[in-house]
């Protein structure tokens, strides 16, 4: 083939894809201690002072992905918990407040 290839070249040959092993879960990044928190205040004070220690630049890399995946599941509690209260105020009808389902 000689010139400029066309725009769009089809592929004659079946794509195949690598299938590599899934890395199995570790136990460092679901410590025991790692319930659910009571509620939003306890759970914002708990992601801050993780912000806090991980800003200090001084946890070790294990240390360091283990509080991230913990603050990433803190941050998610406390948008369910607000996302959660903005739809019990949107409920609002004829000035009485609704109560709202928990899940």
């Amino acid at each position: 083939m000689t010139g400029p290839l066309p725009a769009f070249v089809p592929c004659t040959q079946p794509l195949t894809f690598f299938h590599l092993p899934m890395p199995k879960p570790s136990t460092a990044a679901h410590p025991p201690d790692a319930a659910a928190p009571a509620n939003y205040e306890v759970a914002l004070q708990e992601l801050e002072a993780l912000i806090a220690r991980m800003d200090a630049g001084e946890l070790p890399l294990d240390e360091l992905l283990v509080s991230y995946q913990r603050g990433a599941v803190l941050l998610q509690f406390c948008r369910d918990k607000l996302q959660a209260v903005e739809d019990q105020v949107k409920v609002l009808e004829d000035g009485v407040l609704k109560p709202w389902k928990t899940s």
